[in-house]
């Protein structure tokens, strides 16, 4: 006679698992791109907007119609890529002694 076991099932993973394997390698070398001179400092605070350039308010005579909320937070390197334009600005600040408001 022969045993009958249950068999589950394997959950596979989800959908995002896969993206954030395949973007891990680009994720570790943006977070460890080292800012060593102003000219690259410059270029990327001009690079990277400091607000998300896709939020919008719809408005019709003065009134607002609906708001369309920042897109950036659905792009998987938003973090790694506001972390890079800080220590940007964080460079151009510190070392180089830069006044950075024009990039705020």
């Amino acid at each position: 006679m022969s045993s009958i076991t249950s068999i589950s099932p394997e959950v596979a993973p989800a959908p995002h698992n896969y993206l954030d394997k395949l973007l891990q390698p680009i994720r570790r070398y943006l977070d460890g791109v080292e800012i060593n001179s102003p000219k690259m400092a410059h270029w990327l605070c001009q690079l990277i907007p400091a607000q998300c350039p896709f939020e919008r308010d719809i408005k019709l005579f003065g009134h607002l119609l609906f708001h369309i909320p920042p897109m950036c937070k659905l792009n998987p390197l938003y973090d790694q890529f506001i972390g890079l334009r800080f220590r940007a600005l964080s460079f151009l600040a510190d070392v180089c002694g830069e006044d950075i408001t024009r990039y705020c």
